[in-house]
């Protein structure tokens, strides 16, 4: 466990880095099926510097979900993570450690916020036991005060914090639930937090309060925020960093400014062209071209865009491009996009 820290440190310092919260590297993941194993995530490195929001944009069934549920080593069957690290805090391994150690660390360290936040709430207990039943198993010794702070999450979050606390779930509609599971994923002060598609079940006004709530509370708390979405505009107007994913693979990153005022990937540029204007020409939209990705997509040989890249090549369909320099703090796969720039 020491090697692998000092790795990561040696790392960070010989790339001039920030502190980083999670540090993963080479992160794989496999789905087994009948016609083999599927890599729905493959060699993924990826940083999250202390106090920073990171977004992580992509198509639904990209492994954006299996990206984030690897990194907090919680991949449940048929999925399995065949290699790599997760260094927390330039300490410890999240992968090595033991399932009890890695219980205390979910919640207390690392808070999630589940797409579906119907999946994270007991449909038996009342809202306010649960969080009793949270503070219990991570040894909370003042569960007054813990019930207090709830309150003051929900109210911030625009709910009647009392009403929520005596409610089932099922007496909750959707975009209570979702932000109910926000405060369930800050309420024991977790200093690194995922959010999967957070504001999903939101209309447009409650997920503008939600992310400016998100917002204030991160640079209250200096909170570490990995963003998941497929909503290029909300990791916009939230995210200093970007990552882009497609099949498994980051196929873009860098600062959210300067990638999406200058994508470099046609996947990106192809997202960016599909966002809907609310002024001008509503039809200037254009539509990604193609399938989204499947399981044969996972396992081509050559660039896995090649079937809806408007500038492949042959030789694209024989290899596969590595993450590389294009500029300063911006990275691209692909052979096609700044090949006399790369450093």
């Amino acid at each position: 466990m020491a090697n692998v820290s000092t790795a990561h440190a040696e790392y960070q310092q010989e790339n001039h880095k920030p502190e980083m919260a999670i540090s993963a590297r080479n992160i794989n993941v496999v789905y087994a099926t009948p016609t083999g194993k599927i890599p729905a995530v493959r060699n993924v490195n990826i940083d999250l510097p202390k106090g920073s929001i990171t977004g992580i944009i992509g198509e639904s069934g990209s492994g954006k979900s299996t990206l984030i549920m690897a990194i907090m080593n919680a991949v449940t069957k048929p999925g399995k993570i065949e290699s790599g690290s997760v260094i927390l805090n330039s300490k410890n391994d999240l992968l090595k450690l033991s399932s009890e150690q890695q219980r205390k660390i979910r919640g207390k360290e690392i808070g999630f916020v589940f797409q579906a936040a119907q999946n994270s709430l007991n449909p038996l207990r009342r809202v306010g036991q649960q969080i009793l039943d949270l503070g219990r198993s991570h040894d909370v010794k003042d569960l007054r005060g813990l019930i207090k702070y709830a309150k003051e999450l929900l109210a911030r979050l625009g709910l009647d914090a009392d009403r929520v606390l005596a409610s089932y779930q099922h007496e909750l509609s959707g975009g209570m639930r979702q932000r109910v599971g926000i405060m369930f994923a800050l309420v024991l002060k977790a200093n690194i937090i995922f959010l999967d598609e957070s504001t999903t079940a939101l209309d447009m006004l409650s997920q503008a309060a939600v992310l400016e709530i998100i917002r204030e509370l991160q640079k209250e708390k200096n909170l570490t925020i990995a963003l998941v979405s497929h909503d290029i505009g909300v990791v916009a107007d939230l995210s200093e960093r970007i990552e882009i994913f497609y099949a498994g693979e980051i196929v873009e990153e860098g600062k959210t400014s300067k990638v999406l005022s200058d994508p470099g990937h046609p996947y990106t540029k192809g997202l960016i062209q599909a966002i809907p204007r609310i002024s001008g020409d509503i039809d200037a939209a254009e539509p990604l071209k193609g399938s989204s990705p499947d399981f044969k997509t996972y396992q081509q040989p050559g660039c896995l865009f090649y079937d809806r890249c408007p500038i492949r090549t042959d030789a694209c369909r024989e290899s596969r491009p590595e993450l590389e320099s294009i500029g300063k703090d911006h990275k691209v796969s692909c052979f096609r996009v700044g090949a006399d720039d790369r450093n």
